[in-house]
């Protein structure tokens, strides 16, 4: 095939510095992943190489430079979700990669979905008043819940947040651990508390908490109650039985939002009881309303040994080579 070379003009400096990324990580994964050389000298950008190879390369430097003039942040992550979108041949509208601000947390921090699968998940949160989110660790599945949840707030959309998980013991017995009752669950829920810690100032943080404006409590407390203008999130959902899901998304009331979010792959129910997240999806498929949103390795932005041993997981586990769960609770629907 063809060698050919092309060149991309950018505007200054600061622009550059911005593409290249630290130590020119973000140029060095293009030119691995197209198999180009890139080279930055006068003011322009060479791309050279195989012609298909080039003109995706090409193609990716122009959205890139036109992200950095939008204000986003390149890193690592950002780069790959558009790599890899241009290899699967998907749109690469940079609103749709990677999403509008949400929220500017209090120490300045744009807030916004970072990967098409992302984005998509955000805009059925808009359009819903009940989402539910299922996919692996580090795709944004709480974290963003809680950005829109707090956007929503400041909004004046609805009067406060309400956090639940269910206290499942995952090996540990509740019993042994000291304290009463809420020092026992606590533990449970600081998840959700680093997240909410995520967004507001430590004083904000404090007087959310203490006003009630933000409620973070066990699924167990949720019975009986009738949720009114407010914004629902039910964390690490996989955990949650039959009776236990039924009985949270019965206490959604008026002008209220709920996200449900979720690992199924991750359930530490004892066997035998089903996953309360693995069969509602089949209990509400179909019903006007719902959203199911299921985010993948490809939507992961933890550190990048994340995403891949989310899949070898995944590939472990349907090799056969895993060994059969006990009881229905700890396997995935179909």
């Amino acid at each position: 095939m063809k060698t050919v070379e092309e060149r991309v003009s950018f505007d200054n400096e600061q622009e550059i510095v911005a593409l290249l990324g630290r130590h020119d990580e973000n140029i060095r994964y293009l030119e691995r992943v197209f198999g180009v050389r890139v080279v930055v000298r006068d003011g322009e950008i060479g791309i050279s190489g195989e012609t298909d190879e080039v003109g995706h390369a090409r193609e990716a430097v122009d959205a890139l430079l036109e992200a950095v003039r939008q204000g986003h942040i390149l890193g690592k992550s950002e780069v790959r979700q558009l790599a890899e979108a241009l290899q699967a041949g998907e749109s690469i509208a940079l609103d749709k990669i990677w999403g509008k601000e949400i929220l500017t947390s209090d120490e300045g921090k744009k807030i916004r979905a970072r990967s098409p699968g992302q984005s998509n998940y955000i805009e059925a949160i808009k359009n819903h008043d009940l989402v539910f989110a299922i996919g692996p660790a580090g795709t944004g599945k709480t974290y963003l819940a809680m950005a829109v949840a707090l956007a929503a707030f400041k909004e004046k959309e609805v009067s406060r947040i309400v956090l639940v998980r269910p206290a499942v013991e995952a090996g540990e017995k509740l019993g042994f651990l000291p304290g009463d009752l809420q020092e026992k669950v606590n533990p449970y829920l600081k998840p959700l508390y680093d997240a909410l810690f995520e967004f507001v100032s430590p004083e904000k943080y404090t007087r959310l908490l203490e006003r009630g404006t933000v409620e973070v409590a066990p699924l167990a407390y949720m019975r009986g109650r009738n949720l009114n203008n407010c914004f629902v999130i039910l964390d690490e959902a996989q955990n949650t039985s039959h009776e236990q899901m039924k009985m949270f998304l019965t206490r959604l009331g008026f002008s209220s939002k709920a996200i449900v979010t979720g690992d199924i792959t991750q359930i530490d129910l004892p066997s035998p009881k089903m996953s309360g997240l693995v069969e509602v999806r089949r209990v509400l498929a179909g019903v006007k309303g719902i959203a199911f949103c299921y985010l993948t390795e490809r939507d992961v932005v933890r550190h990048p040994l994340v995403r891949e041993i989310v899949k070898a997981y995944e590939a472990f586990e349907a090799s056969g080579e895993k060994k059969a769960e006990q009881g229905p609770a700890s396997a995935p629907e179909e």
